[in-house]
C-alpha cells in the first residue's frame, strides 16, 4: 500500500490477517480482545502514522444534516414505528433521515450502506438483516469520523452501541401469561435460531417453563425462516396434527400470530377456550383482528427516538460518552385471544 494514501482499518485488518471489527476494537483496547493482538494492532498503527478519521476530521466539518436509517423492512409495523419515532426525534435538531430496507439480505444491506455513504450521511442507524454475520461493511462509517448505533437486530460483536427491548424478558413474560392462563401445553413459533432476538425471547420462553415446573418438548417448537402470516398458519396446522396438541401458542410476531389465528378459525377451534395466543411487536392489527391479539409491545417509536437522540448527541459533542448497550423494557399488553375464562 503506497504511505501517500491514509491508512484504513479496512488496511490494517487485510495486512494483519483480521478482521476489521477486531482491528477496530484492538485499537480501543476492548476486553475481549487478547493483549497479543492489541499490541500487535497498534504497533502496526503506530509503525504506518495511522491516523483514525473520527479524530482527523472531527466528524467532518461540513456536515449534510442527514442520518441513514436501514432496516430489514419498510412494510413492518414494528420498523415503521421506529422509523417514525426517528423522524420526530432528527426534526427537533434539524436533521434529515434517509431510509433505505435491506429486505433481511446481506446483498442489499451492503448496497444500501454504499448507497448511504455515497449521500454523506453524517451517521448511520442500523438494524442487520438475518444474514449478517460480519460487519465490516458497517464499519466503515466508523473509520470515515462517522458514528453508528445499532437496533433491535444487532451483531454482538460490532463495537458500536445498541438499542435493544428485553427479548428475554418479553419471552418470559408472555409464557408466564399464558401458565397464568391455567395453560400447559404451550407451542412457541421462533425466529431463525441464529438471529439474537429471536433466541432471547425463546430462553425467556423456556425460563418461564422451567420456573412453573413445565416440561420443554420439542414437539411444540417450530422455526419461522421468513417470519410470515403462511410460516403460522402451516406451524399451527402441524401443532394441531399432533397426537397431544398444543393449549396455547407465542409467536414471534404479531404477522405469525395472524396466521395462527386463520389456521384455528378454518379448523373452528374457539380461541382463546381451546388455544389462547400471544404474540410480540403489538401491532395495531392487533387491536382489530378477531380476537383482538394479545401482544408484547417492544416500544418501535420509543427505540426510533433513544435511536436518533444518542447519534446526535455524539455528533453534537464528540465527547460524549454513549452506553455501550441501552436496554428498552417490554410491556405485555393483554387483549382477547389469550384470556381463558375462569371455571
Amino acid at each position: 500500500m503506497s504511505e501517500r494514501r491514509k491508512l484504513t482499518l479496512k488496511d490494517i485488518a487485510k495486512d494483519l490477517g483480521i478482521s476489521v471489527s477486531t482491528a477496530s476494537r484492538a485499537l480501543k483496547a476492548h476486553p475481549d480482545i487478547a493483549q497479543e493482538t492489541i499490541q500487535m494492532v497498534k504497533d502496526y498503527a503506530a509503525k504506518h502514522n495511522y491516523v483514525p478519521n473520527i479524530i482527523a476530521v472531527n466528524f467532518r466539518k461540513s456536515r449534510t444534516k442527514n442520518i441513514g436509517l436501514i432496516v430489514p423492512e419498510l412494510v413492518h409495523h414494528f420498523f415503521s414505528t421506529v422509523i417514525s419515532g426517528s423522524i420526530d426525534e432528527a426534526k427537533k435538531s434539524g436533521y434529515n433521515i434517509l431510509v433505505s430496507q435491506s429486505n433481511d439480505f446481506l446483498a442489499d444491506e451492503i448496497v444500501a450502506c454504499k448507497t448511504m455513504m455515497a449521500s454523506s450521511v453524517d451517521g448511520l442507524l442500523i438494524s442487520i438483516s438475518n444474514e449478517t454475520y460480519d460487519g465490516d461493511h458497517i464499519l466503515e462509517f466508523i473509520d470515515e469520523g462517522k458514528p453508528v448505533i445499532q437496533f433491535d437486530k444487532i451483531l454482538e460483536k460490532l463495537p458500536v452501541p445498541k438499542v435493544i427491548v428485553d427479548d428475554f424478558e418479553g419471552g418470559y413474560s408472555a409464557t408466564k401469561h399464558l401458565i397464568d392462563q391455567g395453560c400447559k401445553r404451550i407451542a412457541h413459533i421462533a425466529g431463525r435460531k441464529d438471529v439474537l432476538n429471536a433466541c432471547e425471547r425463546m430462553k425467556g420462553y423456556k425460563k418461564a417453563l422451567n420456573d412453573h415446573q413445565i416440561p420443554f418438548k420439542e414437539e411444540y417448537i417450530r422455526y419461522c425462516e421468513s417470519i410470515s402470516e403462511e410460516e403460522g398458519e402451516q406451524f399451527m396446522e402441524e401443532f394441531l396434527a399432533l397426537p397431544n396438541p398444543p393449549d396455547a401458542v407465542f409467536c414471534i410476531t404479531d404477522l405469525v400470530a395472524l396466521g395462527v389465528i386463520k389456521a384455528l378459525k378454518n379448523k373452528g377451534i374457539s380461541i382463546p377456550d381451546q388455544i389462547a395466543i400471544v404474540g410480540f411487536s403489538n401491532w395495531k392489527l392487533a387491536e382489530i383482528v378477531s380476537p383482538s391479539l394479545t401482544s408484547i409491545d417492544q416500544h418501535g417509536y420509543q427505540m426510533g427516538v433513544v435511536a436518533v437522540r444518542m447519534l446526535i448527541q455524539k455528533l453534537e459533542d464528540k465527547n460524549f460518552e454513549i452506553p455501550d448497550t441501552l436496554e428498552l423494557k417490554t410491556r405485555l399488553v393483554i387483549r382477547d385471544s389469550s384470556v381463558k375464562v375462569k371455571a
